[in-house]
């Protein structure tokens, strides 16, 4: 997922409970779904921030040599400026993106 292009708010926005739950009808199922959905999140980023800075390590144990560089602080900061994985795992359930099942309710169903 391009998580440039979110429509996730970057700063903390209070919600409306009801909202929240009315695909789980249990607002603890709700923070489940959105907080696994948030690490999958969060290790997406994480994996492509390190392939990006890669190209910038250096592999010398020479604390003389150590240098700033423009382009890797600017990657750096474009990553802090994104919104929170939790952020866009709540806009992705209010846009009905993400899909979950509970296994329980299956097999009492059946």
């Amino acid at each position: 997922m391009d998580y440039r292009k979110s429509a996730a708010p970057v700063t903390t926005v209070t919600r409306n409970l009801a909202s929240l739950t009315k695909d789980t009808g249990n607002i603890y199922e709700t923070v489940i779904v959105v907080s696994r959905r948030a690490n999958q999140i969060s290790v997406e980023m994480k994996q492509e921030l390190n392939k990006k800075l890669e190209e910038f390590a250096s592999y010398s144990d020479n604390l003389e040599e150590v240098f700033e560089n423009r382009e890797q602080i600017e990657i750096s900061k474009f990553y802090e400026r994104l919104p929170k994985p939790t952020l866009i795992a709540l806009q992705e359930l209010e846009e009905n993106k993400i899909f979950f099942r509970n296994p329980e309710n299956d097999t009492k169903q059946k």
